[in-house]
């Protein structure tokens, strides 16, 4: 599997150096720093405190992106005397995001409902941060807000603290996801800045005083101590040229993907990278998940790829053995226990949806429509797949495995075949029975165009990690190791619960050439699971349609998008 590093990863990686020693710094703090007396069982005792009273942070001057600084200023909440825990979640689409308090005294737990309207999305806490930075004459020169995602980038304050964090790594931001899960343990802190890769700070070099607060709204419902660290800020210039390099100690993190989709198989694609005329790496655009999925320091120190994959480790499944298949194919009669947990496939409608001239291997001059499109899994159990090889063969024949709720494998039947895809950007097994795509007319009964492909399958997306067994944290979240090389006599492949797998379809053969399409109303099938091969628990929730218009006239094609009942996300 190939992928190429885009620029953006570059200032990412130079960005998370500064993360992590942020988090060494909170996590160096004295036993018992900032604990709380007197606090009421089972209460989260929140404190906005600064890692260091003072960072260097670097402005990027990237050609063809604009200028700036990604203002982190290495503050974080710090939780004593009980966990932070919220649980969000939306019953349908067309309905709100809802947002719960859990609280946890011993064996009791009891909830606390957040405000309506507080929380728009999955993505976070929105306007929780506020700062203030001020020039060396006392100036105001910026004034933002910024989300807090309880998930990301946290680490122990004090040695006594649970020694691994058992919540999520991020805050998912599919729009179509459904459940979500946010949480710091008690004694860990959890970074509250927001870094907006698309709006960097517009500040010029130079020396700067930042001042943060945690916003009143969220001090009263939480109980936060109005407490406003100062942090002294250094800026300095960065640049880049139209090469792949970018100074000294920079990773690009691209080669291990971000947690979140694919797009050819390495599709977890940027639209700033295609939109500026480069490859769309994110939901997979090169194997390569989109970024947000997992916190930013995590993907930025290159932590994003298989976080447990390897001697020793698994995938992460509570039911299911390690990413490794097994020795050899399954002999002895096939079946499947009649009551034997499975997975649900589930299809969420199609997004980041555009008219583009193709990708490397397109036909030059034409129209396509791109998008993506998800595949998740809603449990009780995971989707796991085995592949086998006979010498000599070019596909692999397929398995799927069934366990207890102890992990005992108690059946497998055959399902299907996985071929190896030699494309650049692909490069590694794909199972072809899992999902496909078409175009529809207006009255959805007749197929203008497919999108039938094969799929490496990975976690990348937490679309609902409120179901039954829902595993917060998946190991198989990119490609890197999951599906194989051109020599390998087997592979296996995990939907973990609760977890989906996108695909953007900006990769050759993927997206709909609507080249010679009349104008109007057309309808983007997913479908997971098109031949029902793969044992499932409902077979009725597999098809999921997004309308699209099309215009323009060829070489100029536009798509408009309407919304999807309350997702108004093209």
């Amino acid at each position: 599997m190939t992928s190429q590093p885009d620029r953006r990863n570059l200032k990412r990686a130079a960005f998370a150096a500064g993360a992590a020693l942020a988090v060494v710094a909170v996590a160096g703090a004295a036993p018992g720093a900032g604990a709380a007396p007197q606090a009421k069982p089972g209460v989260p005792q929140l404190k906005l405190i600064a890692a260091s009273k003072s960072v260097t942070l670097d402005r990027w001057d990237w050609e063809g992106e604009p200028p700036g600084v990604y203002l982190d200023l290495g503050t974080y909440i710090q939780v004593e005397n009980a966990p932070l825990e919220l649980k969000v979640t939306r019953k349908s689409y067309s309905t709100p995001v809802v947002a719960q308090q859990i609280l946890r005294d011993g064996t009791k737990v009891t909830t606390k409902a957040l405000p309506a309207g507080l929380v728009q999305d999955f993505s976070g806490l929105p306007g929780f941060l506020e700062v203030s930075v001020t020039d060396a004459a006392g100036k105001e020169v910026v004034a933002t807000k910024g989300n807090f995602c309880p998930n990301n980038a946290s680490g122990r304050v004090r040695p006594d603290a649970p020694a691994t964090s058992h919540y999520p790594e991020s805050c998912p931001t599919n729009p179509f996801t459904l459940g979500s899960v946010w949480g710091v343990e008690k004694g860990w802190a959890a970074n509250s800045s927001t870094v907006d890769y698309d709006k960097p700070v517009d500040l010029p070099a130079g020396e700067y005083t930042a001042k943060v607060a945690v916003a009143k709204k969220y001090r009263d419902l939480f109980g936060i101590p109005d407490e406003r660290p100062t942090v002294k800020v250094t800026v300095r210039q960065q640049t880049g040229g139209g090469g792949e390099g970018g100074g000294a100690g920079l990773r690009s993190s691209a080669a291990h993907g971000q947690h979140s989709g694919h797009g050819g198989d390495s599709a977890h694609g940027e639209h700033a990278a295609h939109a500026s005329g480069g490859h769309h790496y994110g939901p997979r655009g090169a194997d390569a998940p989109t970024p947000p999925a997992l916190s930013h320091a995590m993907e930025d120190r290159g932590l994003a790829h298989h976080l447990g994959d390897g001697a020793g480790h698994t995938d992460g499944s509570r039911v299911a053995p390690a990413l490794k298949p097994n020795a050899k194919a399954p002999t002895g009669r096939a079946s499947v226990p009649a009551n034997v947990p499975k997975p649900d496939l589930r299809s969420l409608p199609a997004w980041d949806i555009a008219v583009t001239d193709g990708e490397d291997g397109d036909v030059a001059g034409k129209d396509y429509l791109a998008f993506s499109a998800n595949v998740w899994n809603a449990g009780p159990a995971p989707l796991v797949v085995d592949g086998f090889r006979s010498p000599g063969e070019d596909l692999m024949d397929a398995y799927q495995y069934f366990y207890d709720a102890d992990g005992k494998q108690v059946g497998y039947t055959p399902t299907g075949t996985m071929e190896w895809d030699p494309r650049i950007g692909h490069e590694h097994w794909h199972f072809t029975d899992f999902a496909s795509y078409r175009l529809l007319s207006e009255d959805r009964s007749k197929e203008v165009r497919s999108g039938k492909e094969a799929f490496c399958l990975a976690n990348t997306d937490a679309v609902d990690y409120t179901v039954k067994n829902a595993n917060w944290h998946p190991f198989n979240t990119d490609l890197s190791t999951a599906c194989g090389q051109q020599n390998s006599i087997s592979v296996r492949e995990v939907l973990d619960v609760g977890s989906g797998d996108t695909y953007t379809q900006y990769r050759p053969g993927q997206s709909f050439d609507i080249t010679d399409l009349a104008n109007g109303t057309y309808y983007i099938e997913v479908l997971a699971n098109p031949a029902n091969r793969l044992q499932e628990t409902n077979l009725k929730n597999n098809v999921s349609l997004r309308k699209v218009v099309l215009g323009g006239t060829p070489g100029a094609r536009t798509v408009s998008v309407p919304p999807y009942e309350l997702i108004n996300t093209p």
